[in-house]
């Protein structure tokens, strides 16, 4: 039978579609689990802004994504996720709570979002107590993020945000901006801790609109240290729930090796 992935995506959102696919595209047809085909399909909710201002919070109605859960269920999809990451903002009960709303409205169908599945790689890398944060986000709500990470134990000693509240203008920061700003976290880490990577255990690309998930294992090489990226932790996370063995996917990253 074939696997289907059903992922929410908001609107404006221009990078995880190709790149969800192309993941999936990386999937050795010789592995045993995966010789039934696995597609992804999708459906939008309207998300325009980010920020924290009245009307972009709003954007985050459970309801609205009960609603896309439920066309999800209609295609019979195996697991559903949310790929955005509005939670490290809003704080990652809410993702929890989510999940188990539209599992429990779809009739047992299993969920996950972007952060519950970042998160789970961070506890699966273990020990991560030091980390670089990478976000296309304004200072406010970088501040969020990093306040929200704190509580859950984990300190991004190092971080970067692009400034960008428009969603769109998010999926067209380019190779180039992205290789520069990573380059200034650990550039930052190393300021504070001396050489090598400043004592930074993992580097997070926290957003689903990033054209990030193809560079992430040129950083790691480069650098030395695990990056995990928002848009390739679901993919896995989503394999992982449907017991898909991730392990020999090439060119996205040492999260496809975690167990």
């Amino acid at each position: 039978m074939p696997l289907r992935l059903g992922l929410i995506t908001p609107s404006s959102n221009t990078a995880l579609e190709p790149l969800t696919n192309s993941i999936l595209s990386s999937l050795p047809t010789t592995t045993t689990t995966t010789k039934a085909p696995i597609t992804a399909h999708f459906t939008r909710i309207r998300l325009t802004q980010i920020s924290l201002s009245p009307a972009a919070l709003n954007q985050f109605h459970t309801e609205t994504f009960l609603s896309a859960a439920r066309l999800l269920a209609d295609a019979q999809v195996d697991v559903i996720a949310w790929s955005g990451t509005a939670s490290g903002w809003l704080g990652f009960d809410v993702d929890s709570e989510l999940c188990r709303r539209i599992t429990l409205e779809t009739g047992g169908i299993p969920c996950t979002t972007a952060n519950l599945a970042l998160n789970r790689a961070l506890e699966l890398l273990g020990g991560v107590e030091r980390m670089g944060l990478l976000t296309p986000f304004v200072e406010e709500v970088q501040e969020r993020i990093v306040a929200n990470y704190r509580l859950s134990g984990f300190e991004a000693v190092c971080e970067k945000g692009l400034a960008e509240r428009d969603n769109v203008a998010i999926g067209r920061i380019g190779e180039e901006v992205l290789d520069g700003a990573v380059e200034r976290v650990v550039g930052e880490a190393r300021g504070l801790d001396g050489d090598g990577t400043g004592g930074l255990q993992a580097i997070c690309i926290f957003c689903t609109n990033l054209h990030a998930a193809q560079r992430v294992e040129y950083w790691e090489e480069k650098y030395g240290v695990p990056v995990l990226d928002t848009i390739t932790a679901v993919v896995w996370d989503m394999l992982r729930i449907c017991g898909v063995d991730t392990s020999d996917i090439r060119g996205w990253g040492q999260i496809m090796r975690l167990k």
